[in-house]
């Protein structure tokens, strides 16, 4: 079962929105909305539905327990694919809207000489499995390799891209989180 705290900072996540933004549209401090998202205090009633107004959300739906109708298994019906051959990658998400939860896990297939776009600086953790061949990890101005077996894990504080500098084909599990602090 999640806390309030847990499922109002998750909104917040999921909007987009900082602990300051969150309290300037709720008249509210950002050490208050933080001691609330901790479970150090509890919001009165009349803050909650503040809150909750804020965050776009019913009382109702807020209140429901989605545990036992969440979805479990995903299957090859679910995922969605995208290919660029000119960039020379085919991504495939394995979860559906899972750009919209707290984790996105991809499965990336890299041709020789393939590069995935390149991404921003962000507060994202990113989690690279590498399936098969070898891959090349830019991060700010250093590189770094890892073959079948290896991992990268990094904060992607730095300008980032993954590509594929070797002969072979590549083929990777890449799980990002939600890069909203």
């Amino acid at each position: 079962m999640r806390t309030i705290g847990n499922k109002i900072k998750n909104l917040r996540l999921q909007k987009g929105l900082t602990q300051e933004e969150l309290g300037e549209r709720t008249d509210l401090s950002k050490g208050y909305i933080s001691q609330i998202e901790r479970e150090i205090s509890s919001p009165s009633i009349e803050t909650l539905f503040s809150l909750l107004e804020v965050l776009g959300i019913s009382a109702k739906d807020f209140f429901d327990e989605d545990t036992l109708n969440q979805k479990v298994v995903y299957t090859e019906k679910d995922v969605t694919s995208y290919a660029d051959p000119e960039q020379g990658y085919h991504v495939t998400w394995l979860i559906p809207e899972s750009n919209e939860k707290e984790m996105e896990p991809v499965l990336l297939h890299l041709a020789p000489g393939g590069a995935f776009k390149a991404y921003e600086p962000s507060g994202s953790e990113t989690f690279v499995f590498v399936l098969e061949g070898r891959v090349t990890l830019r991060l700010g101005h250093e590189s770094f390799i890892a073959t079948q077996g290896e991992t990268f894990y990094y904060k992607a504080s730095e300008i980032h891209q993954l590509r594929n500098e070797s002969e072979t084909d590549t083929k990777v599990l890449v799980t990002a989180t939600d890069s909203y602090l």
